[in-house]
């Protein structure tokens, strides 16, 4: 096959395939699930080469671990699996990017957005005291599954309310709280933890949760160091570190 023998709908499909590695290698980009990725593509070039120089005996004991691999794969990786599959979903979940309530709630952005400041109220008198907390802002899904492992608040959003929430004394200070629009729907929630090699040693547990979760859904999240008392925003499993209050205001106003 010569170049002239391309045709169109063959660059269509190298495209194509190009823009999804591209994707899938930005979805687990820092995650173990990248050195899993890593291993199975260098077996199947290693798999490809045996096939090419006809050594019988190796690919038929390669040939049977494909044949078992699929199942074998799933079972060890089924969380990594789900955890992938979920963010397939909420990053690209055609029915609510473009659902009737999408329109509604862009209309009414700039209401919204005045209970962005009782939540940047809180996050600066928390940071002053040096009272950890972490804090979850849905978009499109509401994490339902998340709400329900926590305590059922469904409260409208008051600084003083989340103050009192991760009180150091509070039962529900060491879980998330989750918002959704304005209200308070739970607190005390448990979050998936990322796995994600390039968050710094120093971070804990609540930085890692953030991460998690703007991993695995269109949240964001907001956390208040116990040990610095920064303040730090985590959107599409990204972190800005040490942010000022207009800096979090700006960040919540334009999300």
């Amino acid at each position: 096959m010569t170049f002239l023998d391309i045709r169109f709908i063959d660059l269509v499909d190298i495209v194509l395939v190009a823009y999804l590695m591209f994707r899938i290698y930005k979805l687990i980009k820092g995650t173990v699930a990248l050195y899993i990725m890593l291993g199975i593509f260098a077996f199947i070039v290693f798999w490809i080469l045996i096939k090419t120089f006809g050594m019988e005996l190796s690919s038929t004991i390669l040939d049977n671990i494909v044949n078992v691999g699929v199942v074998a794969f799933i079972v060890v990786f089924q969380q990594e699996i789900r955890r992938f599959l979920l963010l397939l979903g909420s990053r690209y979940n055609v029915s609510t990017r473009f659902s009737m309530d999408k329109v509604f709630m862009s209309q009414s952005k700039g209401m919204m957005s005045i209970y962005n400041k009782p939540v940047v109220r809180a996050c600066l008198s928390l940071a002053k005291t040096k009272t950890g907390a972490l804090i979850v802002i849905t978009k499109d899904s509401e994490l339902l599954d998340y709400v329900q492992t926590g305590e059922l608040i469904n409260g409208v959003i008051s600084s003083q309310l989340l103050e009192n929430i991760f009180f150091k004394n509070s039962p529900l200070h060491d879980g998330a709280v989750i918002i959704t629009g304005n209200k308070i729907k739970a607190a005390g929630c448990i979050l998936p933890v990322s796995q994600n090699t390039d968050l710094p040693k120093r971070v804990g547990l609540r930085h890692r949760a953030a991460m998690g979760i703007t991993e695995a859904t269109d949240a964001h999240a907001i956390v208040v160091s116990e040990e610095t008392g920064r303040i730090s925003f985590f959107s599409k499993g990204q972190m800005e570190m040490g942010v000022s209050g207009e800096e979090l205001q700006e960040f919540l106003n334009k999300s």
